[in-house]
């Protein structure tokens, strides 16, 4: 299953609405990408969402 290791972030879960407002199941996965990321001063591979990756370059945690 695809979960962020840093936020927790997970699948979703919704609706698709037709335009005749039937409703169907449907399931929002977040945008994993594997980085390999100095964690304790230590080089390791994490699962991370996109939207945590732009949150560490902007406080700085990564160039």
């Amino acid at each position: 299953m695809a979960v962020c290791e840093i936020t927790g972030k997970g699948k979703m879960y919704g609706h698709n609405v037709s335009f005749s407002q039937r409703k169907t199941r449907k399931v929002f996965k977040p945008n994993i990408q594997k980085r390999t990321l100095m964690v304790d001063g230590k080089k390791a591979k994490v699962n991370v969402s996109a939207s945590a990756l732009r949150t560490l370059r902007k406080k700085g945690a990564l160039k």
